[in-house]
Protein backbone atom coordinates (compact mmCIF):
# COMPACT_ATOMS: atom_id res chain seq x y z
CA UNK A 1 0.00 0.00 0.00
CA UNK A 2 1.39 3.27 -0.97
CA UNK A 3 1.91 6.11 1.57
CA UNK A 4 -1.01 7.82 -0.55
CA UNK A 5 -3.39 5.20 0.22
CA UNK A 6 -2.65 4.76 3.70
CA UNK A 7 -3.35 8.52 4.33
CA UNK A 8 -6.43 7.84 2.95
CA UNK A 9 -7.34 5.20 4.51
CA UNK A 10 -6.71 6.76 7.87
CA UNK A 11 -8.72 9.74 7.01
CA UNK A 12 -5.20 11.82 7.50
CA UNK A 13 -6.43 15.13 8.82
CA UNK A 14 -9.96 14.96 8.80
CA UNK A 15 -11.62 15.64 11.89
CA UNK A 16 -15.43 15.29 10.98
CA UNK A 17 -17.29 13.25 13.58
CA UNK A 18 -17.39 10.19 11.15
CA UNK A 19 -13.85 9.77 10.47
CA UNK A 20 -13.27 10.19 14.31
CA UNK A 21 -15.80 7.64 15.06
CA UNK A 22 -14.40 5.12 12.25
CA UNK A 23 -10.79 5.92 14.10
CA UNK A 24 -11.86 5.38 17.71
CA UNK A 25 -13.71 2.02 16.47
CA UNK A 26 -10.47 0.93 15.07
CA UNK A 27 -8.81 1.99 18.06
CA UNK A 28 -11.28 0.20 20.14
CA UNK A 29 -10.96 -3.10 18.58
CA UNK A 30 -7.34 -2.95 18.39
CA UNK A 31 -6.96 -2.73 21.68
CA UNK A 32 -8.79 -5.53 22.03
CA UNK A 33 -12.42 -4.56 23.12
CA UNK A 34 -14.96 -6.32 20.41
CA UNK A 35 -17.89 -4.87 22.21
CA UNK A 36 -18.38 -1.51 23.31
CA UNK A 37 -19.98 -2.54 26.43
CA UNK A 38 -16.66 -4.45 27.53
CA UNK A 39 -14.40 -1.18 26.22
CA UNK A 40 -16.92 1.40 28.85
CA UNK A 41 -16.18 -1.08 31.79
CA UNK A 42 -12.16 -0.80 31.07
CA UNK A 43 -12.64 2.76 31.29
CA UNK A 44 -15.14 2.47 34.17
CA UNK A 45 -17.82 4.40 32.45
CA UNK A 46 -21.47 3.72 31.96
CA UNK A 47 -21.92 1.52 28.62
CA UNK A 48 -24.25 4.87 27.19
CA UNK A 49 -21.20 7.19 28.13
CA UNK A 50 -18.93 5.31 26.04
CA UNK A 51 -21.04 4.26 23.13
CA UNK A 52 -22.58 8.13 22.58
CA UNK A 53 -18.63 9.08 22.25
CA UNK A 54 -18.26 6.07 19.52
CA UNK A 55 -21.09 6.77 17.62
CA UNK A 56 -20.90 10.58 17.51
CA UNK A 57 -16.98 10.77 17.11
CA UNK A 58 -16.95 12.75 20.47
CA UNK A 59 -14.03 10.78 22.46
CA UNK A 60 -13.60 12.22 26.07
CA UNK A 61 -10.04 13.40 26.43
CA UNK A 62 -9.74 10.27 29.30
CA UNK A 63 -10.87 7.78 26.43
CA UNK A 64 -8.10 9.20 24.51
CA UNK A 65 -5.57 8.70 27.29
CA UNK A 66 -6.44 5.46 28.46
CA UNK A 67 -5.92 4.45 24.21
CA UNK A 68 -2.46 6.01 24.53
CA UNK A 69 -1.10 4.69 28.22
CA UNK A 70 -2.73 1.06 27.87
CA UNK A 71 -2.73 1.03 24.19
CA UNK A 72 0.07 3.01 22.57
CA UNK A 73 -3.01 4.80 20.08
CA UNK A 74 -2.34 8.32 20.64
CA UNK A 75 -4.71 11.54 20.07
CA UNK A 76 -3.20 12.28 17.08
CA UNK A 77 -4.15 8.91 15.52
CA UNK A 78 -8.22 9.59 16.55
CA UNK A 79 -8.77 12.85 16.28
CA UNK A 80 -6.47 13.94 13.10
CA UNK A 81 -5.24 10.21 11.60
CA UNK A 82 -2.00 10.95 11.82
CA UNK A 83 -0.25 7.38 12.16
CA UNK A 84 3.39 7.52 11.22
CA UNK A 85 4.04 8.43 14.71
CA UNK A 86 2.75 5.12 15.82
CA UNK A 87 4.83 2.19 16.80
CA UNK A 88 4.82 -0.01 13.41
CA UNK A 89 2.55 -2.97 14.69
CA UNK A 90 0.18 -0.01 16.05
CA UNK A 91 -0.33 1.01 12.63
CA UNK A 92 -0.60 -2.58 10.82
CA UNK A 93 -3.08 -3.31 13.28
CA UNK A 94 -4.84 -0.18 12.92
CA UNK A 95 -4.43 -0.06 8.94
CA UNK A 96 -6.25 -3.64 9.15
CA UNK A 97 -8.86 -2.94 11.22
CA UNK A 98 -9.63 0.15 9.02
CA UNK A 99 -9.44 -1.94 5.93
CA UNK A 100 -12.04 -4.08 7.63
CA UNK A 101 -14.45 -1.10 8.02
CA UNK A 102 -13.81 -0.04 3.90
Amino acid sequence: MTIEEREQLFRLNDDSDEAVALRLRAAREVAGYKKQRDFAEALDLNYQTYHSQEKKGRPSPSTVRFLYRNHRIDFNFVYNGDFLQLPGDVQAALEKALSATN
